[in-house]
């Protein structure tokens, strides 16, 4: 058990030298990973907009006029909070935005029952959910009369939990998605694992650090849309999920960054 800690504490101090020179650029890093989702969703609506308002009429029952609403909504919205996400302004607004858009295209595309769409939807939230931490933490620091904001504080800590709890789905739809093999056994232990200690805040910000370097090596092995270009659709697919799983690892990335907050283990520790 001593081998164990002394193992953790050594490997603890190496990812601390590695990340101390890129500390000042992970918060604007993990922002901008964060609302990547939304950005290439305005895109792909703008460049795909024929295609988009056929489907929407044909297939779901879009009255005409309606569908160019909705899509002209959706993409302002998501260019709007995602440049006001990235900048640090009114960061409530653009998390609440992004967060009606992601209800109502579930609906509206009637993906909403759909578990592998609900699941990695929910790690965005919990990415979200980090973003607005990060706000609420950053409004504490901002000292009035001598006093620190207690209500923001108290905040964080449920907002924080939540964030860790929902930022881990992507990898229960990982699990169970796929043929199995021994390499994806190997990945969902470590990647389980590590999904568990953020989950309670155990260690959470060298956790997340494991499954953003886990996450970036899954993407660019299986979700690698550049290489397909037999079957546009198909590539679609691909790239939506490429750019999901972005915002995920930005979502860890702000938690590496605001650490897990008071209902945690690590935060606990510090009491004692």
């Amino acid at each position: 058990m001593e081998q164990i800690r002394k193992t953790s504490e050594q490997a603890e101090e190496v990812l601390e030298k590695i990340s101390r020179p890129l500390k000042p650029y992970i918060p604007w890093v993990a922002r901008t990973l964060l609302v990547s989702t939304f950005i290439e969703d305005s895109v792909r609506i703008i460049v795909q907009w024929q295609n988009q308002l056929m489907y929407l009429q044909a297939y779901r029952g879009f009255p005409w006029g309606v569908s160019h609403v909705f899509l002209l909504i959706n993409v302002v919205t998501m260019l709007a909070c995602s440049g006001l996400a990235i900048s640090r302004r009114h960061t409530e607004y653009a998390v609440g935005g992004l967060f009606a858009v992601i209800v109502t295209q579930g609906f509206a595309y009637g993906l909403i029952f759909d578990i592998k769409f609900f699941l990695r939807n929910l790690s965005v939230v919990g990415g979200l959910l980090m973003l607005l931490a990060e706000s609420l933490l950053a409004k504490r620091r901002n000292v009035f009369a001598g006093l620190p904001n207690i209500s923001d504080e108290d905040q964080s800590k449920y907002v924080l939990l939540g964030g860790r709890i929902l930022l881990v789905l992507l990898f229960v739809s990982f699990v169970f998605s796929g043929k199995f093999s021994m390499m994806r056994l190997v990945v969902s232990a470590i990647g389980g694992l590590s999904c568990l200690m953020v989950a309670v805040g155990f260690k959470a910000k060298y956790s997340a650090i494991v499954l953003v370097t886990i996450l970036s090596v899954f993407n660019l092995a299986v979700n690698n849309w550049w290489t397909i270009d037999f079957n546009p659709v198909h590539r679609d697919f691909v790239k939506y999920d490429f750019f999901q799983t972005l915002s995920i690892m930005g979502g860890f990335l702000l938690l590496v960054n605001v650490g897990p907050g008071g209902f945690s283990v690590d935060e606990k520790k510090k009491n004692f």
